[in-house]
This record gives C-alpha cells, sequence and structure tokens, in this order.
C-alpha cells in the first residue's frame, strides 16, 4: 500500500458506508460511495441491506443466512432506501425481508434468517492447501506493476487504494486472461482492526463475498469484465454464515464454477479462516453474457 495512505482511514469510510441510517421504523438508508460513479457494487447493496436487517432483530438471534435477487442496477448518484419487513418472529428463528429502492424503484430483494445460537452435530470440508498469505503478492501491487497495461480510463478505478487487502493465489490477468479451470482462491481482510461487533463483521463478509466470484466462471472462457463485449452482472446471491470470525483477519475464500450456459454462470465459495475453519458458504448466478 502506498505510505501516504492511512489503512485506518480507508476502513473507516467502509465502515460509515455499511452503517444504514434509521429513518423511521424499520426503514434505512444506505449512504453512497464516496467518488463512487455508474453501478452500485452489489457487495455494497447486500452488506447494507443484511444491516438493515440485523438493525431490526434483537439479541440472541444471529444471522446464519441470506437470499437475494438484483433486479435493477443500483446508480451511484443516488442514496439507497432498504424497508424491512418482519415476516416471522418465532422463539429460535426469525426471517427478515428487506427491500432495497432507489427512487421509487426496487433494485434488490432479499430474505434474512436468523437464529438463537445453539449446539448441534458438526462436520464441515477441508480447507484447500494453499500458499499462506504472507507468501503472496497483493492484488494491489499486481495491479501497481501493471499500470503501463491498464487503459488510462480504469486507472481511478483500479488503482484506487482500497480497505480490503485481496491476496490472488494464482493472480490472472485483467488485460488479457488466458483460458484455464474455472476455480480460484484469494487471501482477504481488512486493512486495519474494526473492533469486536459482529453484526460488522458479518457485513464485511457480506460485502467481500461478491469480489471475484462472478468471473470464475468466465476463466475456462479466457474473458473478463474489461472485455468490451461483455455484459457482466450479478442476478443473485446467497450467503450462508456458520460460523464467528472476524473480517480484520484473514480469511480464504476458494471459490468453482461447476456450470454457465444460457448467458449465464453459476458459481459457488467456501470461506475459511487461517486455521481452516469453514465460516461461511456463498452461491452466485451472474449473466456472462457476450455481445456480438
Amino acid at each position: 500500500m502506498p505510505v501516504d495512505v492511512d489503512p485506518a482511514a480507508l476502513v473507516a469510510g467502509l465502515v460509515t458506508l455499511l452503517d444504514v441510517e434509521q429513518i423511521d421504523v424499520d426503514l434505512f438508508r444506505g449512504a453512497r460511495q464516496p467518488g463512487g460513479e455508474g453501478r452500485v457494487f452489489g457487495g455494497q447493496v447486500i452488506a447494507q441491506a443484511l444491516q438493515a436487517a440485523q438493525r431490526s432483530t434483537d439479541a440472541p438471534k444471529v444471522a446464519h443466512s441470506l437470499h437475494a435477487y438484483f433486479m435493477r442496477p443500483g446508480d451511484e448518484n443516488h442514496p439507497i432506501v432498504f424497508r424491512v419487513v418482519r415476516d416471522f418472529e418465532g422463539r429460535s428463528f426469525a426471517t427478515r425481508r428487506v427491500i432495497a429502492m432507489q427512487r421509487g424503484k426496487p433494485i434488490l430483494n432479499m430474505a434474512c434468517s436468523f437464529q438463537v445460537p445453539e449446539e448441534g452435530f458438526t462436520h464441515q470440508d477441508t480447507m484447500p492447501d494453499v500458499p499462506a498469505p504472507d507468501t503472496l503478492a497483493s492484488e494491489a501491487a499486481l495491479r501497481r506493476a501493471m499500470t503501463d497495461r491498464i487503459p488510462p480510463e480504469y486507472h481511478r478505478v483500479l488503482l484506487r487504494p482500497r480497505p480490503i487487502d485481496i491476496r490472488p493465489v494464482c493472480p490472472r490477468s485483467w488485460i488479457d486472461p488466458a483460458p484455464g479451470d474455472p476455480v480460484q482462491a484469494m487471501w482477504f481482510r481488512l486493512v486495519a482492526p474494526i473492533g469486536d461487533d459482529p453484526a460488522l463483521h458479518r457485513a464485511v463478509l457480506a460485502y467481500a463475498s461478491d469480489m471475484g466470484l462472478l468471473g470464475t466462471g468466465m476463466i475456462p472462457h479466457g474473458v473478463g469484465w474489461m472485455n468490451l463485449k461483455m455484459q457482466v452482472a450479478s442476478l443473485d446471491h446467497a450467503l450462508w454464515l456458520h460460523e464467528p470470525f472476524r473480517a480484520d483477519e484473514w480469511l480464504l475464500y476458494a471459490m468453482r464454477s461447476p456450470w454457465a450456459g444460457h448467458a449465464r454462470g453459476f458459481n459457488r465459495g467456501s470461506v475459511f479462516t487461517q486455521d481452516g475453519r469453514l465460516v461461511a458458504s456463498v452461491a452466485q448466478e451472474g449473466l456472462i453474457r457476450q455481445r456480438g
């Protein structure tokens, strides 16, 4: 990271972005990304919707899953309003429905389930055997190393400092990606601590879970989102939160795409702590349309 960049300030900016403002009962407003242009990052909408659902649910119930559908692209020129519907409130579980709106039109619908923590049977997948994060180059450093190959119109987006440090296990070129197996993995963590609020750590993971996943389905075809002939967008997103974790400690995001067809790609992801605990699972279908 450049020496003139304050990691704590970057992370504080993300925390502020995800800290939805309550404007009425079960009605919240999500801030705009400062300096954002064009389409809102899908992970931001998911994370803010999760925060709105969490703000409407009392402890000890904890979010354990969410299922979201993207309907319209969000516009960075406007804030997002989140309306929460309390569909169910039981002794062990609660269900919330969140409608994200801009200028009177829904851009995302999300269902979120909460549970009072309890004990039960346990098992999990084994974490992939990959190099440790400290042995890998950061995505930011990889991008700076190829500045002369990045078109100038992408410099501000691709080269700006980010609050999440990403370390790809097998880096791919954003300019001319080569075809490969539909799998990838990356380590990620916040560049500075954020305190001990578990709800905030869950929101940050929801935000990060939209990073890289959609691109996994394009790897076999040697294309990427910078290809001007590609129309790429998330269609839906599901996240299951299995175990407690910290988003300011290293997490491994292992992704694979078992299928693509009909201009859609389906992708799955697993999130592990550095000591091998499976803390979250992700599934997403996205539009990967190649235009003439």
